[in-house]
């Protein structure tokens, strides 16, 4: 049986792990960062850029897809790869963190979840079995299997029972997938020049299991050893960056990773600042993505190697300076934090948008620099000189 994932080499005084992932539009080198295409777009960014920058991963949400525009407009186009023009690796989210985001408009259970949806109100029904007949539909590289992330904080004897029937969810998932496994592969008919890229992947998709249990150490490890049970492609870690103090986000992951296989990736979901995902590799985690490089950037601040800046300070508007001195991205080359301040006083779109480069820039650079860490055997001490200079400020003044 072909193997998906290749573990290549690890820490010595870490569990950082260098790694390896194929899929049908690509592989992926681990650790790796996904940006967050929640629409089908990573928000201000063209596909074209991010393979610029070196972007190996998308993430696309199922839930978000579903509701708009709809399948129907998706297989239209040939899959999602072929809608947003994107010929590299998709993760598709099954859809369960909208169980956490929108609460008040939804009803668990067993069966699945109910929404009045964010657009109309109108109602919509996700199961697991919808959850990966969506996935299908959207024809990405990874799906997930449909779970339910709760809040924190939460109480123990829900979260005992919200992780079982996440299990019992994710059980239902892979049996969904299988069957479509099976399926002979559909004829699909092309328009000229369409590729083949939704029909092969749509069959070859990988799926992955998450692990929940909230803050409780115990059903962490029960939730991991249930879904390891199920034998999945690989396991994520979800119900983490809820609003939890980052301790008990350490703890999560910490109480989790024994329990995972060594030979499958790991990807710890929603994370989060540049010293989390540092400090989620030296825990042995391989994947991540955060809507925070562009949520912010759209707010006007910058992530650079010593912090945050926020860009809309009177203190930068005489600053020459780039954003961040030695950086490759469009943003730094080309123009002064002067410049792009300018730009965020006077609402122009360009100013947001190359801070949205920049920050992009940096998150994949900084999975590009803990690779190469990796390999050379300096994660740690990387890891540890990197994490105590860096602070998130709200203000930062010219020097």
């Amino acid at each position: 049986m072909h193997k998906n994932f290749e573990l290549l080499t690890t820490d010595g005084c870490s569990k950082a792990r260098r790694g390896r992932l194929t899929t049908a539009h690509g592989v992926i080198d681990t650790p790796a960062f996904m940006p967050v295409g929640t629409q089908g777009s990573v928000k201000g960014v063209s596909p074209r850029e991010l393979r610029e920058m070196n972007a190996q991963i998308v993430l696309g949400n199922t839930y978000h897809m579903f509701v708009r525009p709809g399948l129907d407009v998706i297989k239209y186009f040939g899959g999602l790869h072929n809608f947003m023009n994107w010929d590299g690796p998709i993760l598709t989210d099954s859809g369960g963190y909208q169980i956490f985001s929108l609460a008040k408009l939804r009803k668990i259970t067993d069966d699945g979840v109910e929404f009045q949806n964010h657009l109309d109100g109108a109602r919509t029904f996700i199961s697991p079995e919808v959850a990966m007949e969506i996935q299908a539909t959207l024809g990405g590289d990874i799906a997930m299997a449909l779970d339910e992330c709760v809040p924190y904080p939460c109480e123990y004897d829900y979260a005992a029972q919200s992780a079982e029937m996440t299990t019992r969810w994710a059980k239902r998932c892979k049996e969904r997938k299988d069957e479509n496994a099976e399926r002979p592969t559909p004829n699909v008919r092309r328009r000229t020049g369409e590729s083949l890229n939704y029909q092969l992947s749509t069959m070859n998709s990988l799926l992955f299991g998450i692990v929940q249990g909230a803050t409780f150490d115990e059903l962490r490890k029960q939730s991991a050893q249930a879904i390891v049970e199920l034998d999945f492609d690989g396991y994520a870690i979800g119900g983490v960056s809820v609003g939890e103090p980052e301790e008990e986000m350490m703890r999560a992951v910490e109480a989790a990773e024994p329990f995972l296989p060594r030979d499958k990736p790991r990807y710890a979901m929603g994370l989060g600042t540049p010293p989390q995902l540092l400090e989620m590799v030296a825990r042995g985690m391989d994947m991540f993505d955060c809507v925070l490089p562009t949520r912010l950037a759209r707010n006007g601040t910058a992530f650079t190697a010593t912090g945050t800046l926020n860009l809309k300070n009177a203190g930068f508007a005489l600053d020459k300076r780039p954003i961040e001195e030695n950086c490759g991205c469009p943003g730094c080359r080309e123009f002064s934090r002067g410049y792009i301040r300018h730009l965020i006083k006077a609402e122009e779109i360009l100013g947001l948008r190359l801070i949205t480069l920049h920050n992009l820039h940096f998150y994949l650079n900084l999975m590009s620099r803990a690779r190469a860490e990796i390999e050379s055997g300096t994660f740690d001490r990387f890891r540890k000189a990197f994490v105590p200079e860096y602070k998130t400020r709200d203000a930062m003044m010219v020097e």
